[in-house]
């Protein structure tokens, strides 16, 4: 009686076996996302167009070969068309923003006359007057010399051109804005735009 106790005690005792470890496929990367490709956008500053250009097969490379992932990099027809869209919305005409899909070294540049000299009242609207002309003849002037384009609203001032010219219409709208007369200006615009015409 007492070995047949103790032999049911040693039965119940004994652990049961562990169901053994499942063993799952690797799911490709169509499983996951229930058969559909997924796409990840990334927002590229414009300050940094030109280093991922320069370093976009140094990037590419590794992603594609050890994430499997495809990359593709689209600036050119995605910017030219938001700068394009952007100049019109900025107040220049559709000739002239369409120049920006057409043209690789053109851009838009913008600021505002208080990031120049911090004026109010009169003195804004006159610094305004002096950036036009009469009938906007300063203005028109500018834009001829340095190839150009330019936009006055209000207190912002919005240049269109390549890098260099833009910097040459820059410096005389700024001019005009410290209060240098139009003659001095257009002077110096006279000696400038013939050293970019013999750059050209």
């Amino acid at each position: 009686m007492a070995e047949s106790i103790q032999m049911e005690i040693q039965s119940v005792s004994e652990p049961e076996p562990l169901p053994g470890k499942p063993i799952f496929k690797p799911l490709k990367a169509q499983e996951m996302s229930d058969g559909k490709v997924q796409f990840r956008k990334v927002a590229v500053p414009p300050n940094r167009y030109s280093p991922l250009k320069k370093a976009w097969l140094d990037i590419y490379t590794p992603v594609f070969d050890q994430m499997k992932i495809d990359v593709r990099m689209n600036l050119k027809s995605r910017k030219k068309s938001a700068d394009f869209v952007h100049a019109f919305i900025l107040g220049f005409d559709i000739p002239n923003a369409i120049s920006l899909l057409r043209m690789d070294e053109l851009y838009v540049e913008s600021s505002e006359i208080k990031d120049v000299k911090m004026l109010k009242g009169e003195h804004l609207s006159r610094a305004i007057g002096r950036l036009s002309g009469k009938g906007g003849k300063t203005k028109f002037a500018i834009e001829n010399s340095t190839k150009t384009r330019t936009v006055i609203a209000d207190t912002r001032i919005h240049i269109l051109g390549a890098f260099s010219n833009s910097k040459v219409a820059r410096a005389s709208l700024w001019g005009l804005i410290m209060g240098s007369p139009a003659g001095k200006v257009y002077s110096k615009l006279r000696a400038v735009s013939s050293r970019l015409a013999e750059r050209c």
